[in-house]
């Protein structure tokens, strides 16, 4: 769908969490603003929780691949990323942690500055969570705005077997609604993590942020691709546009123009808009991470899950600090994971455990590690000479784990390994993710372009009304889900941008 005009104050392109959160703040700001989203509005239909249409046809699967090559493999694959509105808040499960204050010492601003914005966006995505010293949660201005609901039997088993290890569970925060009336409220399937709701009660951003912002001036142009910035005289003077129906191009202009297309395709779209070419050459598109994250698998001996409950709502943060000394960085946490269906599994499991786990699929219980990865140069985004559907020139991804990222992964492994045996069952296996859900730092933030490619405001060196505002800013990774934290530094984007008099007439 093109936009309804050439002109705008703001151009957004990318609906996820930080662009959503711009676009609301400048809507609410009195600025005109749309958002260009190459995906379309979620369905919220019955083929929503279906495991096979979602997760193994990919339902929501970009028109054109990223070509990735990862850990040591030497050739190049394609990866199939979401395109929906909301952006991966669509298929997130939920978890809406805070970096801690320790994880700031690298950024060109601290934990305090940030965390005013932590409050808003916890309450514009509804999280339900509970102050608890166990979570090792860093100082708050506030409670959350809901309480999280009872633990259901699997998570109750998990936190009963960690307390007998002397370990101290805490509950995870989540963007699901449990308790708020005025929105439908989580039946408590296991059709969450990887999944739209089709009742709307996961408080993704395409329901709880921009469909209410479309009454205050806000606009949203789904399925339309951008190509690339024109830039003139150290500004962006238009986007150029694909429109996804018939390949046809256009363009649309802004006052001002934030990029949050994912810290895959905003290095992407800057790099073909002939970025990257000068001193930002050492920063643009490279210092991808994505986390260290592994699944543990365990076999019980009976039926983990025999109600088909809900139970991602455990975590362990304990163990967050405990190689920081040592390896400089959090080493990260532990976080109740649901079972895959026994489709998914044959569909995704290593070669040879398809058909076996997927037999005993409702005696297996898991758990993921969110260990942090370390900013590497090498980790990138560039450009290929190979052209997509839409004639762009496509992505490629090139990422490895560091020796001392395996090292923290492995020592999460260990204690998920404990707490699993703990309560019951034997892990078999362990499984690392082979997604990019995590992506992040391929754009990012310093207090001097000598080290980074944005400003401490997250607006783009030397390109006065360009700005960045998705997880593509970050200069470390933290051990924690990413997605509070893009949400937050959005909040304070936006509030730069209107502090600084670009855009509403």
């Amino acid at each position: 769908m093109r936009p309804a005009a050439e002109q705008y104050d703001a151009v957004i392109v990318g609906s996820g969490f930080g662009g959503a959160m711009v676009a609301q703040s400048l809507a609410a700001a009195g600025f005109r603003v749309v958002v260009l989203e190459r995906g379309v509005w979620p369905w919220r239909d019955d083929a929503d929780w279906s495991p096979h249409q979602v997760i193994v046809r990919n339902r929501y699967g970009a028109s054109a691949p990223l070509w990735v090559r990862q850990y040591r493999q030497r050739r190049f694959r394609p990866l199939w990323p979401t395109a929906v509105v909301g952006g991966l808040s669509v298929i997130f499960g939920g978890a809406a942690m805070r970096l801690r204050s320790t994880d700031f010492a690298h950024w060109p601003f601290s934990y305090a500055d940030l965390e005013p914005y932590y409050a808003r966006a916890e309450r514009l995505l509804g999280i339900h969570g509970a102050v608890d010293a166990a979570a090792w949660e860093p100082p708050r201005s506030g409670p959350f705005p809901h309480a999280p609901g009872e633990l259901n039997a699997p998570a109750q088993r998990l936190h009963d077997a960690a307390l007998r290890l002397g370990y101290s569970p805490s509950r995870l925060p989540l963007a699901i609604n449990v308790h708020d009336a005025s929105r439908p409220r989580c039946a408590e399937c296991t059709t969450c993590d990887g999944f739209p709701c089709k009742l709307g009660a996961k408080n993704d951003v395409a329901e709880a942020v921009l469909r209410p912002a479309m009454g205050a001036g806000l606009e949203v142009a789904d399925r339309v691709t951008v190509a690339q910035l024109r830039l003139e005289r150290g500004a962006v003077r238009s986007v150029v546009c694909c429109d996804e129906s018939d390949g046809t191009q256009f363009e649309v202009r802004g006052r001002v123009v934030v990029v949050a297309a994912g810290a895959l395709h905003t290095p992407t779209i800057l790099l073909r808009s002939g970025l990257g070419q000068e001193g930002d050459a050492a920063f643009l598109g490279r210092f991808l991470m994505r986390h260290c994250n592994i699944v543990v698998c365990a076999l019980f001996p009976f039926a983990t899950n025999p109600e088909g409950a809900f139970h991602k709502q455990l975590c362990f943060a304990q163990f967050y600090e405990d190689l920081r000394h040592e390896l400089g960085t959090a080493t990260g946490v532990i976080q109740d994971i649901s079972t895959p269906t026994p489709e998914v599994i044959r569909h995704f499991a290593p070669r040879g455990l398809g058909r076996p786990a997927s037999l005993f699929a409702h005696l297996l219980q898991n758990l993921l590690c969110v260990a942090e990865d370390e900013p590497q140069a090498d980790n990138r985004v560039v450009l290929g000479a190979a052209r997509d559907a839409l004639g762009l020139p496509v992505a490629m991804v090139t990422h490895r784990y560091s020796r001392r990222d395996l090292v923290r992964r492995r020592y999460l492994v260990v204690r998920a390994r404990r707490i699993l045996r703990g309560a019951g069952g034997w892990p078999v296996w362990s499984m690392p993710i082979e997604t990019f859900s995590h992506a992040l730092g391929t754009v990012r933030c310093s207090d001097s372009p000598a080290t980074g490619a944005l400003d401490p405001d997250c607006r783009y060196w030397g390109v006065d009304n360009l700005y960045v505002a998705d997880a593509s800013f970050m200069p470390t990774s933290g051990g924690v889900n990413p997605s509070l934290t893009i949400a937050a530094n959005a909040l304070r984007v936006a509030e730069a941008i209107v502090a600084g008099g670009s855009g509403a007439r």
